[in-house]
């Protein structure tokens, strides 16, 4: 059975309906009277008291008890299924009105109880964000915390309450579970801020004097007016650049990431206090960055030699990073860089430097895959064990030996 919630308190009303009401039961029965208090709730716009007269009405109906706030396990087991029924389309009924209100959370209340979030979410995807802070608090908090539409909830708050907020919010998430929604946001981003620092740019260099072409990129007038940065000058959050920058090293080849290149492009040129503190790999901060987008980006087939040479250039140069970070007892840099060589399709060297860098390493406390899971996505069973020899770890060394031997035989 539907569970039923407690009525909501009301405020006060006027004496004459209770009369009336009186007068009803009175003079033209239960039945009569209840018909006249959902009446009055659906004129006065009453919608939570509504759910509980539509309730009563129907207990009238089945001649249980009329009280809609007792438990359905007390009523007949005959009228179960009706008074069901009855709650179902109680607060349908109840729930789509408070929809057409955009009184989100309120409506969820019902449509939650029902187990039916389709028209909520439904009412979520087709808000447009306006002048009502209240619908649109309500609309990011249950978009974006139940889950039934983070992209609209995350595009609210990016449009009503700005790109801190926005950072923010998806900084404190874990979106791991989730790439498609982490890819959209991180995206969204990136492209929010490549044009909010471009028109700040043209903006610039307009009130110099200087002509500037409608389309020119960030990169293009970076390169050709250096005078942009003299005197440590800076033309946006130098937090949000950082963080939208170490967001984008998510992201896969295409547009967003050539924007986060020109980003970094920008962030390379600031005076080196405007840049921060990085840690390994990404001590040299943009430089860095800018190295691992380019190899995400020129592992795309298509892409010129011109790329692909940036690629080998930038993988040496991640390389070198896990070595000397390995050196001084630390495998981060290293996990860094086989998972570049994952996502750039690369399993065979990511395979061999795992095994030089983390063979012995828990492999539930990893960024990247670790030497066991990537030896048996290539069949090499021998080195699973070896892996699992390498932590002690017996199972899972008898476990890669058996698998070794049935793939020989």
């Amino acid at each position: 059975m539907i569970d039923e919630t407690e009525a909501p308190r009301t405020p006060p009303i006027d004496p004459a309906t209770f009369d009336r009401l009186r007068d009803a039961v009175v003079t033209a029965g239960p039945a009569a009277a209840a018909e006249q208090l959902v009446a009055y709730l659906r004129d006065s716009g009453d919608f939570p008291n509504l759910f509980y007269a539509l309730l009563l009405k129907k207990r009238v109906e089945l001649g249980v008890s009329p009280f809609p706030t007792g438990p359905s396990s007390e009523l007949p087991s005959e009228t179960h299924e009706p008074y069901e029924n009855a709650i179902r389309q109680a607060g349908r009924e109840v729930g789509h009105a408070l929809l057409a209100r955009k009184q989100f959370l309120a409506a969820w209340t019902f449509f939650r109880m029902l187990d039916e979030p389709e028209p909520v979410r439904a009412a979520l995807e087709e808000y447009r964000a306006g002048d009502d802070d209240e619908s649109d608090y309500a609309v990011i908090e249950l978009a974006w915390q139940t889950g039934l539409a983070p992209k609209k909830g995350f595009d609210v708050l990016l449009e009503r309450r700005g790109l801190c907020s926005a950072i923010t919010l998806v900084s404190g998430a874990d979106l791991s579970r989730n790439p498609e929604l982490r890819d959209y946001c991180y995206g969204k981003l990136v492209r929010t801020l490549y044009e909010q620092l471009r028109e700040r740019l043209r903006h610039e260099l307009v009130a110099r004097g200087t002509e500037v072409p409608a389309d020119a990129t960030v990169a293009a007038l970076v390169e050709s007016h250096p005078e942009l940065f003299a005197d440590d000058a800076y033309h946006i959050d130098t937090s949000h650049l950082s963080s939208v920058v170490q967001m984008s090293t998510y992201l896969p080849p295409g547009q967003d990431n050539e924007l986060a290149q020109e980003l970094c492009e920008y962030g390379r040129r600031l005076a080196p206090a405007l840049q921060g503190r990085n840690d390994p790999p990404f001590e040299d901060g943009y430089e860095d960055y800018l190295a691992f987008l380019k190899v995400i980006a020129g592992s795309a087939p298509s892409r010129r030699a011109t790329d692909r040479a940036e690629v080998e250039a930038g993988l040496a140069r991640f390389r070198g990073k896990a070595e000397r970070q390995a050196a001084e007892g630390s495998t981060y840099a290293a996990q860094v860089y086989v998972q570049l060589l994952v996502r750039t399709d690369r399993p065979v060297e990511a395979l061999a430097a795992a095994r030089q860098f983390l063979l012995a390493e828990d492999e539930r406390n990893l960024i990247c895959p670790g030497v066991s899971e990537l030896a048996k996505k290539l069949g090499d069973f021998e080195t699973v064990a070896e892996a699992a020899r390498a932590r002690n770890d017996l199972v899972n060394f008898v476990a890669g030996l058996i698998a070794a031997r049935a793939t020989a035989d």
